[in-house]
């Protein structure tokens, strides 16, 4: 594959080629994300104004556009400087005027000879009784009307942009298509009734009726199609360069893992047997493994981790576990160690944070094999950390690790395994755009004896009534975390929220029952803070949201969420898996500030519906769109032009079993089929594909 395939240069030529584009339109498309006339017509109409002619403006209701075939009455120019120009024109039923501002007079009797005929379209309005269009969007003679769309697509502009100079760009980028053969399989293409690539773009632009805008519409449905199948076939091609990549064969004998069975107060769930043979299998295999466990809050992802790293260890390698932030790092070490000492493996903790002989000492050891198991932060990768054999790395991410990050750790020259871990429940849609090169292990069960937690909505107005309830349970020797309103704009203000919800606390409490977690604290003082309420020293915690992921105090049975509208579903759920992890029954106050809007209410009474995190990312999806529900700019998530992850999730799964179907087939893309598909990818920029076809 050397290059872009000549039929598609005429749309990756230069904009001032279109009709109505010069230089400067040019600079302003390319401020809007419009560089080629490809871009240009992936660029679709967001809506349409309907310019069916009527014979009077009679038929319609005002105000809304309207076009009509009138005849040019008399002109009357302004008595006044500053008031407008007016021409009384008259249809089949009755008269009305046209406005204009700042118009000339000379020009207004040219374009609108009184006596002759003109077909006019604008916007109708009345205007003290009188029925007006101020400066009309169309004033043809009847024979040149043609040009006059009967529904006109509207674009999304750009300032600098018209819809006129959109509408004469996109045609003149119409005419530029070439011939393509097609890439979509073809009983799929016939069953959905879909068009040709070159016909749906056509359709695409020139819709006939509101209905043909919607994501629906067989032409619209075939172009997210194929956006979805380029970046499907792409994932698809890292997944097999993956898996090509040859690996260690890592199958260990089991005695490890019976150890850290035998120490389990209850047994493995079903999905988490399933998870850990399918992992077991990937890590025995000559090839190297790229998976994504996926577990809502508490199924008992770590288990699974840490069999997963006892395999790798009874073949005589190395693992790594590596988390996000410094609290998760040692919170992972904490809730691992008694399980490795049941195993008698070595397992050693690495973060930022050791420094000196400490941290000379535990690279000498892992340098010579020692250490087996490394927890950590993302300073496992710093150049001075070698390991003597390295063979598993298990990812706890969220979201921070796109897919760059995980071929950069593959491209370490080691043949690592991977396992990716994440406890935030994503949509399946999001989930095959943001981890469709991996293969996915899901734990959809919560282990025994994990009791639900009552969720409770309460206006932030009965604060006393909350406090005084609080007071009694801490006086039963219940533990509960208080979390303060997210705020957007700043640390510094959440801080000082956090403080002074510490201070009244303390104060309705006594001294020493509460403790305060927040971002701008000092590393150490977090920790001491967070040791003191895991030890059940301090029995109230008031933090912001650096508790969200990986705390576990089993002790703590009581949530409290204060501004709980302000917070994503998501987040309040993770918020809420850290109670519920013990014997007591636990609780969850979500605060909010009253009045709420409608949205806010629905969010917050789903979470009060139900604890399936897979539900609750459904419904957040479709109420924040895809972008929020992960962060797009850390989420390595493609920007679609086209394709709605929202409204057309059905499509991605359709595009992933195509795409890797097709590879099965046509692993070098050299097959008919295959070489439309490279055409495909050209045409929507899917460059890593297009490199990993050549590397593959």
């Amino acid at each position: 594959m050397t290059g872009r395939p000549e039929a598609l240069f005429p749309l990756f030529g230069t904009l001032t080629r279109l009709d109505g584009v010069g230089a400067k339109t040019a600079q302003v498309m390319i401020d809007a994300g419009i560089a080629k006339p490809a871009d240009l017509l992936l660029t679709l109409p967001v809506s349409g104004v309907d310019r069916r002619r009527r014979g009077s403006i009679r038929e319609v209701i005002a105000p809304c556009i309207v076009t009509v075939e009138v005849t040019i009455g008399a002109h009357l120019p302004p008595k006044t400087k500053g008031k407008p120009y007016r021409v009384t024109v008259e249809d089949e039923q009755t008269s009305f005027q046209l406005v204009f501002f700042h118009a000339r007079g000379d020009y207004l009797q040219k374009l609108l000879p009184t006596g002759q005929r003109r077909v006019v379209s604008g916007k109708l309005e009345l205007f003290d009784g009188i029925a007006q269009i101020v400066h009309p969007d169309h004033m043809l003679p009847p024979a040149e009307a043609e040009t006059i769309p009967a529904f006109e697509p509207v674009y999304p502009l750009h300032a600098g942009l018209t819809q006129k100079t959109m509408w004469k760009a996109t045609r003149s980028a119409l005419a530029l298509l070439p011939d393509l053969p097609d890439w979509i399989d073809p009983a799929q293409k016939a069953r959905e009734g879909w068009p040709d690539w070159a016909q749906a773009l056509h359709l695409a632009h020139n819709p006939q009726s509101s209905v043909d805008l919607s994501p629906h519409h067989p032409a619209r449905a075939r172009l997210a199609y194929d956006e979805l199948m380029a970046h499907q076939i792409t994932l698809a091609l890292a997944r097999i360069t993956a898996r090509r990549a040859k690996g260690v064969a890592s199958a260990g004998d089991g005695h490890l893992q019976t150890r850290v069975l035998a120490d389990l107060p209850y047994r493995p769930t079903g999905a988490q047997t399933r998870a850990i043979a399918e992992i077991g299998s990937d890590l025995a295999a000559p090839l190297r493994m790229n998976r994504l466990l996926q577990g809502d809050v508490g199924s008992g992802k770590t288990l699974v981790a840490m069999m997963a790293l006892c395999q790798i260890v009874e073949s005589g390698g190395q693992g790594v576990m590596m988390a996000p932030t410094e609290i998760l790092a040692r919170q992972h070490y904490a809730g691992l160690e008694p399980l490795a000492a049941a195993a008698g493996i070595r397992l050693e903790v690495l973060t930022g944070r050791d420094k000196g002989h400490d941290r000379a000492t535990k690279l000498a050891a892992l340098a010579q094999g020692e250490i087996q198991i490394l927890v950590g932060t993302h300073a496992v990768f710093q150049k001075d950390v070698h390991f003597h054999d390295l063979r598993l790395a298990v990812i706890d991410e969220q979201h921070r690790f796109g897919v760059a990050q995980r071929m950069e750790l593959g491209a370490k020259g080691r043949a690592v395994d991977v396992l990716v871990m994440t406890a935030t429940p994503i949509p399946r849609s999001l989930a095959l755009a943001q981890y469709g090169d991996m293969d996915v292990s899901v734990l959809d069960e919560k282990p025994p004896g994990r009791k639900p937690v009552q969720t409770a909505l309460v206006s932030a107005a009965r604060m006393d009534e909350i406090v005084a309830k609080l007071r009694a349970a801490v006086a039963e020797g219940r533990q509960a975390y208080w979390v303060c309103p997210l705020v957007e704009e700043s640390e510094v203000v959440e801080m000082t929220a956090a403080e002074d919800r510490f201070k009244r606390l303390r104060a309705a409490l006594g001294e020493g029952v509460v403790g305060l977690v927040h971002g701008q604290m000092p590393v150490a003082e977090k920790d001491a803070a967070m040791a003191r309420f895991v030890s059940g020293e301090t029995r109230v915690l008031v933090a912001t949201t650096v508790i969200e992921v990986g705390v576990n105090v089993p002790n703590a049975s009581i949530m409290m969420i204060e501004g709980a509208e302000s917070f994503g579903l998501a987040q309040l759920h993770q918020l809420r898996g850290r109670v519920g992890r013990g014997a007591a029954a636990s609780t969850c106050l979500l605060i909010y500030q009253p009045p709420l809007s409608q949205n806010g209410r629905k969010r917050l009474e789903i979470l009060r519906e139900t604890e399936d995190g897979f539900r609750i990312s459904e419904e957040d999806l479709m109420m924040r769109g895809a972008g929020d529900v992960i962060g797009t700019a850390q989420s390595g998530l493609p920007r679609f032009r086209i394709a709605d992850l929202e409204r057309q999730a059905g499509l991605m799964a359709v595009a992933q079993s195509d795409a890797r179907k097709l590879l099965h087939d046509d692993p070098d893309l050299q097959m008919p089929r295959g070489q439309a598909a490279r055409s495909l990818l050209w045409l929507l920029e899917q460059d890593r594909g297009i490199r990993l076809i050549s590397i593959g």
